[in-house]
């Protein structure tokens, strides 16, 4: 004989949206005296004097032109160093309280030691927290009492000259302000990622621009030496003879040559498709479903491959079409593959769309006599 029962449960099956990181960036640079050694929050409403104090300071000047040029809803960490405690160690403690897409070190790096050890700092924090992140230096500006031109081009270069650090997008300063205007532009919700800093429609900067810095002999800084710049892989601010405003290069990366992160609109979409598919993967450990028949595989193709389904999706008004991060997944863009009964490999595509940097047109006559 048996009793009748009832057993009801809940199955959780992991389609809740995945927290976003992206356009959340950490600004960590010697403060000014005031809450130093404190991890801050700020946004458009915050008052940088009363949260950084009132003495100028380049971490305050960053800051502003970042959220200047992000527009609404431009939201980010700050931690101001005292003069003892030096970048990593406060990225380490930040790191145990909050996660972010990049790190923006508003001191000067100086040497190429600094900028491999940011790249090191990055491969340390994927390895203990799983967390890709983007460490976005700068250098110091012209003396305009002491440099020239080709002496400051010779000298900002040679500190990238040889270096292979694909987490690390430094940004020159030509303006004082560049590298929080240049990561204002990252972080506006105008655009996406998979947007290039170059990209024109999203308007010139914010931030005094009709002044052009000067060298030591009183020359105003050319496009030729921006180039150069950009050449040594400096982000670079840059502007279009007859076009008003000023505007970005390629938010360039210290990836090797050929390599597929050169630029920062390939790193940041590959970033968050790492970080929306590493929660998706770890919510299957140890789940039989996930296992190598023909039904579980078909099913789990489509589980892994959500994030870059949404990253992909368009929107098309007034037959303009606004694409998404990435093409639209195809078939056979997953493979799952086991290797033991216990280890399996997840292989995905993201493709990014074409972007037209450098754009020739052609201009031909037609003299063809219609009077005949």
């Amino acid at each position: 004989m048996a009793l009748g029962s009832v057993d009801v449960n809940k199955e959780n099956l992991k389609q809740g949206d995945i927290a976003d990181v992206e356009r959340f960036f950490i600004y960590v640079g010697l403060g000014a005296g005031t809450n130093e050694g404190k991890l801050l929050s700020v946004s458009n409403d915050t008052d940088l004097d009363v949260a950084l104090g009132s003495a100028d300071s380049n971490l305050k000047t960053q800051l502003d032109a970042a959220r200047k040029n992000a527009g609404e809803n431009w939201f980010a960490a700050v931690y101001p160093l005292d003069g003892v405690a030096t970048w990593d160690v406060a990225v380490d403690y930040i790191m145990t309280q909050m996660s972010c897409e990049a790190f923006v070190l508003t001191d000067a790096v100086a040497s190429a030691a600094d900028i491999e050890s940011m790249q090191a700092k990055a491969v340390e924090i994927e390895g203990q927290y799983g967390r890709p992140i983007i460490f976005i230096p700068t250098c110091a500006a012209i003396d305009p009492l002491t440099e020239s031109w080709p002496d400051f081009v010779s000298s900002r270069n040679a500190i990238l000259n040889g270096i292979a650090a694909d987490q690390v997008n430094p940004v020159a300063t030509i303006w004082d302000d560049d590298q929080g205007v240049y990561c204002g532009r990252l972080c506006n919700r105008a655009v996406t990622v998979a947007d290039s800093p170059m990209r024109v429609e999203t308007g010139p900067v914010v931030g005094v621009r009709s002044i052009k810095p000067v060298d030591n002999a009183d020359v105003e800084v050319s496009m030729a030496q921006l180039k150069a710049l950009d050449t040594g892989r400096w982000s670079v601010p840059q502007w279009y003879p007859d076009y008003p405003g000023v505007y970005f290069g390629d938010g360039n990366v210290l990836d090797v040559p050929g390599g597929d992160f050169q630029v920062i609109e390939n790193l940041r979409v590959t970033h968050k498709a790492m970080r929306k598919v590493r929660a998706l993967a770890i919510a299957k450990v140890a789940d039989r479903k996930l296992n190598s028949t023909p039904a579980s595989i078909g099913y789990h193709e489509s589980y892994f491959m959500r994030p870059l389904r949404e990253m992909s999706k368009s929107v098309e008004i007034m037959g303009i079409t606004f694409p998404g991060e990435v093409q639209p997944p195809k078939e056979g863009d997953i493979v799952i593959s086991w290797a033991t009964k216990t280890k399996v490999s997840i292989y995905m595509v993201a493709r990014p769309y074409n972007c037209p940097k450098e754009i020739k047109c052609h201009i031909m006559l037609d003299l063809t006599n219609y009077a005949e």
